[in-house]
């Protein structure tokens, strides 16, 4: 592959400029953080495995008419998705108490919230992503009235669609998280979801012994986090036994960059 321009690095993932206009390349990286980055290591293979589940998730979504950035899988680790213009607004879905809101609250992890919870925080790693209302986000002019409410329209979409894609697989879909993006037709904009949807940004849990199967392993301490990313993958028949568990190394892949 011809070497291309990085535009970006974030904690998980690293964008290049894609082979069209309007395009972009999209490595998953085993970097794994958590408490805005203040805790670091690394997850074997994890890239890949997010790769392939946000592959499927975002492919299934599309199907049910949710637009999103992706536009197909280019390889193990790299996806080609559209540039968009990112919301600077993290869209938190809660089923479940858990993480922040059971500190926050005092409720017990693992209690069924009456209803469906949306929060919204600031993207900013410097600030620790602060938690934020709607009236800011008018304030502040981060996103429009229109566009807050496409958001939590696609939002509650995806949450009733993953709950139901979990749950026939024995998981429990406690919460996630989301980003969305604007893309551009002249001088009109219309949102989209963005990023990815993976154990990094979910929280999931075995339907029977609550065993957790997302990154809560590493941010906790637990041990296993290869194997939970794995169990997701292959509950979702995405990792069949005997499958190719090949990985690719980050150091040789910023090699063959170019960097």
């Amino acid at each position: 592959m011809a070497r291309r321009r990085q535009i970006y690095e974030g904690k998980a993932k690293i964008l290049y400029e894609g082979p069209e206009p309007g395009t972009l390349i999209q490595y998953f990286k085993d970097d794994a953080t958590a408490f805005n980055a203040q805790k670091k290591g690394t997850i074997s293979g994890k890239g890949v495995l997010n790769n392939r589940i946000s592959e499927h998730i975002f492919t299934l979504l599309g199907m049910i008419g949710v637009p999103t950035h992706f536009i197909r899988r280019l390889n193990m680790r790299e996806q080609l998705i559209r540039q968009v213009e990112i919301v600077p607004v993290e869209v938190v879905v809660r089923n479940v108490a858990a993480g922040s809101l059971s500190k926050r609250l005092g409720i017990e992890e693992g209690v069924q919230l009456p209803r469906t919870i949306i929060e919204y925080y600031y993207k900013d790693d410097a600030l620790g992503d602060p938690m934020i209302t709607d009236e800011h986000i008018a304030a502040f002019g981060w996103a429009s009235q229109e566009e807050m409410h496409d958001i939590a329209d696609l939002a509650i979409r995806t949450n009733d669609f993953l709950c139901g894609l979990f749950a026939a697989i024995g998981i429990r879909l406690v919460d996630f998280k989301l980003e969305f993006g604007r893309i551009w037709d002249n001088d009109y904009s219309r949102i989209i979801l963005a990023d990815e949807i993976s154990p990094d940004g979910c929280r999931l849990w075995d339907m029977e012994t609550n065993e957790k199967l997302d990154k809560d392993r590493f941010r906790r301490d637990l041990g296993g986090e290869v194997e939970a990313y794995q169990e997701v993958a292959r509950r979702l028949g995405l990792l069949p036994e005997g499958g190719d568990s090949a990985v690719l190394d980050l150091e040789s892949h910023r090699q063959s960059r170019g960097k």
